[in-house]
């Protein structure tokens, strides 16, 4: 009875070590089976655009699209290893991660053996399903009217350059725009130095999907539309004039389809696995909300998004209910998640 906050606090503490050390899972290796479940979700979804895109071009274009996704996958692993992780987290320069530091990502050099060195790689790779996804956004953007090497040029500078400067932006700890980026003040409160006090992004909804999708809009702007999608109008005017936009339809709804059912599913690792740690209090509740969320959305707008095209085919007096419309619709509302 005479034990002091400060000694009752130490003894409680022990006996949380002693459980964690005697349980099933320990706090630490559960983070890293969450992750590791979370990663290998998201990397199957490299598989959910390879199968969406060639369901989506035509034919003769099936071989090219998955070869794209595949280098997409395989050149990315070495430049995340290489550089792309250190760009992304290392250092103290608001703007670029840099080399120096003792815990270096670059080659992973400087991971070590520690206790929590198992979880740190996991992050790694955790993180390179990220930038992959980045990565292979663009290849639909692009499909049918890209050279490869091309291709494998503006992979290797997002993935170099592009994306891991701006992971460094929003979430590393010494971004300008990350929330992580502060410092205590003499009460002990957290005070951010980041601009205008940084920008949330939970899961990548603009890390990730808007900037693929910007490499992608300039891509498909800077290259133009594939061959016969527009109406072709001989008026006399040299070159001869763009008319109103035609069908291209892709030559199997089943791959679209079964595509955004995989998409769907590595979209609750993309999500979920966002939290990054299971073991940590309240955090079980933030994933419950986040797979809750995330489902209700792709739902939701897949759903609205076929009433829309539905609606638009009505009034022009046909009715035909389209899977490519419910499958834009359910990717929207889980990337707008």
């Amino acid at each position: 009875m005479n034990a002091t906050v400060e000694e009752l606090l130490a003894r409680l503490e022990q006996l949380e070590a002693r459980v964690d050390e005697h349980s099933l899972f320990p706090g630490a290796s559960a983070d890293v089976l969450f992750l590791l479940v979370a990663s290998l979700n998201v990397f199957f979804m490299q598989c959910g655009f390879g199968m969406l895109e060639a369901g989506s071009v035509t034919s003769r274009s099936t071989q090219a699209i998955l070869l794209k996704n595949l280098l997409d996958a395989c050149l990315s692993a070495f430049i995340w290893w290489v550089m792309g992780h250190g760009i992304a987290f290392d250092g103290t320069n608001d703007f670029i991660g840099t080399a120096g530091s003792d815990m270096s990502s670059f080659f992973l050099s400087g991971y070590g053996s520690g206790p929590d060195s198992g979880y740190h790689r996991v992050f790694w790779w955790f993180q390179w399903t990220f930038a992959a996804a980045a990565g292979t956004i663009v290849s639909g953007a692009v499909a049918e009217r890209a050279q490869l090497l091309a291709y494998l040029a503006y992979t290797f500078i997002l993935t170099a350059v592009i994306y891991p400067i701006i992971v460094h932006w929003c979430w590393s700890e010494a971004g300008w725009l990350s929330t992580k980026n502060g410092h205590l003040d003499s009460g002990g409160n957290f005070t951010s130095d980041a601009v205008l006090d940084g920008v949330i992004d939970f899961a990548g909804s603009g890390v990730v999907h808007l900037t693929g999708g910007t490499a992608g809009f300039f891509g498909a702007l800077i290259i133009g539309p594939r061959h016969g999608r527009f109406e072709v109008v001989y008026d006399g005017s040299k070159p001869p004039r763009r008319g109103r936009p035609l069908q291209l339809p892709g030559h199997a709804p089943v791959l679209q389809a079964l595509g955004t059912f995989i998409l769907w599913l590595g979209w609750y690792g993309f999500n979920a696995g966002s939290q990054l740690r299971i073991a940590t209090p309240g955090a079980s509740e933030v994933i419950g909300r986040i797979v809750v969320n995330t489902t209700l959305s792709a739902a939701g707008s897949g759903l609205v998004s076929l009433a829309i095209a539905t609606l638009g085919q009505w009034r022009r007096g046909t009715v035909n209910y389209e899977v490519p419309a419910i499958c834009n619709g359910i990717l929207a509302g889980l990337v707008s998640i």
